[in-house]
């Protein structure tokens, strides 16, 4: 029997949005072949979704995994995982320098009975490993001072206790870094930022080995955190422009980089793409065809001096996100931070006038240019 979307073979060229949310079942045998996990097939949207799906391995393609799952945020990609291996009595150990919101879910975690260590990127990671780590969650570069961490030797860390070593790749994305590769067990992506681009989809992506793959589908199913058809949809839309564009903002952050680097109103740059980074001897290690498209400064000396060179931005968006083609910036005090007490923002080097600048693609000269006329305001 044709295919009533393609009758005479005819293939679309973008994967078709499936809505459906349930399907007829017309074989018996078919329905026990997917449900036992032998065949990919459908029977209901939180199970699977071939809009879904498609773009899942593409993803998996990108990081080099077996397999990805996708979901509804980035943050319920990091939840599913501390789900999915967790459990009273484990450690985790997280990096100070993570994207806030993990701290919110951390004080569940530890409702939960789960032991958490809090430790700095340039801390011996080995010698706080505990025999009951269980997992180790890293970002690299990180959220947001773009410090760069070893993958390689943090894996090594994690074998001390025969732990997972959990890496959010959201900033470099796989264009620049394969983390799994490097040694991950599993790598984590907001797919709303760079994989996406566009400011206009939610998303989270989880690429892992196939066994692993069945753990996190059974969890997502399990919660309900099923991407819809239509976001599935754009995801696999941005993706086709994903290079094109990751390989653009990573040349103009470069160019941007090195002109901040010089300019007397700005007392501190982490970016790993300069030479004087505290981070380029590993970035060049486990990065590749450039350093990404994040980077973040201190701007004058209070947070004034901050709020006031945003203010005068005209091409780059006073906005939180990252890796969408617009360039956008923020003061994380004061929005991706504002999930930590007062006391635990500057306890790993964010100060008040700190900012994030997420590169986009546009011409390095109109950013160039727009940098430098509200700088001047700053004295």
């Amino acid at each position: 029997m044709n295919d009533p979307l393609t009758p005479y073979g005819n293939k679309p060229m973008v994967t078709p949005i499936v809505n459906a949310v349930n399907y007829e079942y017309r074989d018996f045998e078919v329905l026990r072949k997917i449900t036992d996990g032998e065949i990919d097939g459908y029977t209901y949207h939180r199970d699977d979704n071939p809009t879904v799906r498609a773009v899942e391995k593409k993803i998996a393609a990108m990081e080099g995994s077996e397999d990805c799952v996708v979901c509804t945020t980035g943050m319920a990609a990091c939840t599913m995982v501390y789900l999915t291996y967790l459990k009273t009595g484990d450690n985790i150990i997280f990096f100070h320098d993570i994207y806030g919101a993990n701290y919110k879910v951390s004080l569940i975690l530890e409702r939960m009975g789960i032991d958490i260590t809090w430790l700095d990127s340039d801390e011996n990671l080995e010698k706080r490993v505990k025999p009951n780590t269980t997992m180790i969650f890293m970002e690299s570069p990180t959220n947001p001072l773009c410090k760069t961490i070893d993958i390689a030797a943090a894996r090594r860390a994690a074998d001390k206790a025969g732990a997972r070593l959990v890496v959010d790749n959201t900033f470099a994305t796989p264009y620049h870094q394969l983390p799994l590769k490097l040694g991950a067990h599993i790598v984590i992506h907001s797919a709303t930022k760079a994989l996406g681009g566009h400011n206009d989809l939610m998303a989270g992506a989880i690429a892992v080995s196939k066994e692993d793959y069945e753990k996190l589908w059974f969890t997502r199913q399990a919660i309900g955190t099923t991407l819809d058809a239509y976001s599935a949809s754009l995801l696999e839309r941005g993706l086709k422009t994903f290079e094109l564009r990751a390989e653009k903002m990573a040349a103009n952050a470069q160019t941007i980089a090195e002109y901040l680097g010089t300019h007397p109103g700005i007392s501190r740059l982490f970016y790993p793409g300069l030479k004087t980074d505290a981070g380029h001897a590993i970035a060049s290690k486990q990065m590749h065809d450039g350093f990404g498209g994040m980077m973040a400064f201190d701007v004058g000396k209070t947070q004034e001096d901050a709020k006031k060179f945003i203010s005068k931005l005209k091409v780059i968006y006073h906005a939180v996100s990252l890796g969408s083609t617009e360039s956008l910036i923020c003061i994380p005090h004061l929005t991706t931070m504002l999930y930590l007490p007062p006391e635990r923002r500057a306890i790993f080097g964010v100060r008040e006038n700190t900012v994030r600048l997420s590169i986009g693609i546009e011409p390095a000269e109109q950013i160039l240019e727009d940098l430098k006329q509200a700088l001047n305001t700053v004295k």
